[in-house]
């Protein structure tokens, strides 16, 4: 990890690995009242430090776990379950990538325990890893003008569900019920870093 200063009063923690990404999240959260920021932002390869009170202060603490492994603390969130209809239009292709058959596509999918990297793309729309390095995703060639809210989807090594409907290049294996953004809910996106999700039958 290398960290570096960004606008007045913030630090951008660079990571080789969303996996780093993940670990270097967790040990700053837990160093949350020592560092005395406004906001931590993970990202796919950084974590945002903003609003802090003492810079230098911050980024002695941030180099002071640099030695140490942060790659895979295990996660302390919640754990959110997602009920899903696997009868997205992809799940054939995501079988042909994978080798296997849409109904391996479905079990490895509900068997596989995720956690939240970070949120991105739109309000609500997190990339969740946990799937093998072998079996991520190529995304659409042609991306869809419109997804649905609720879809259910794979690209490289992440999954995610549409909060919203948006246009996306993503590979749809199913769909889900469970609004995952409510900009009138406190907090308004249920997936957010850290949590850990589990896919399940609806």
């Amino acid at each position: 990890m290398q960290a570096r200063r960004v606008g007045r009063d913030g630090l951008l923690v660079e990571c080789a690995s969303v996996t780093e990404v993940a670990g270097a999240y967790a040990a700053l959260r837990a160093r949350e009242a020592d560092l005395r920021a406004i906001d931590i932002v993970p990202a796919a390869r950084t974590v945002l430090l903003d609003g802090l009170a003492d810079r230098d202060a911050a980024l002695e603490l941030v180099v002071a776990l640099t030695p140490a492994r942060v790659d895979g603390p295990a996660p302390d969130g919640a754990e959110v379950e997602v009920p899903v209809r696997y009868d997205g239009p992809d799940l054939e292709e995501v079988a042909r990538q994978w080798q296997v058959t849409s109904a391996e596509v479905t079990r490895i999918h509900r068997e596989t325990e995720y956690v939240v990297a970070f949120c991105g793309f739109a309000p609500g729309f997190a990339y969740c890893t946990g799937l093998p390095a072998h079996l991520g995703v190529q995304r659409r060639q042609d991306p869809r003008p419109r997804v649905p809210a609720g879809a259910v989807a794979l690209a490289g090594e992440f999954t995610s569900v549409y909060p919203s409907s948006s246009p996306g290049g993503w590979q749809l294996i199913g769909s889900t019920a469970l609004p995952v953004w409510r900009p009138e809910a406190d907090p308004p996106a249920l997936l957010a870093p850290g949590t850990r999700v589990r896919f399940v039958d609806a």
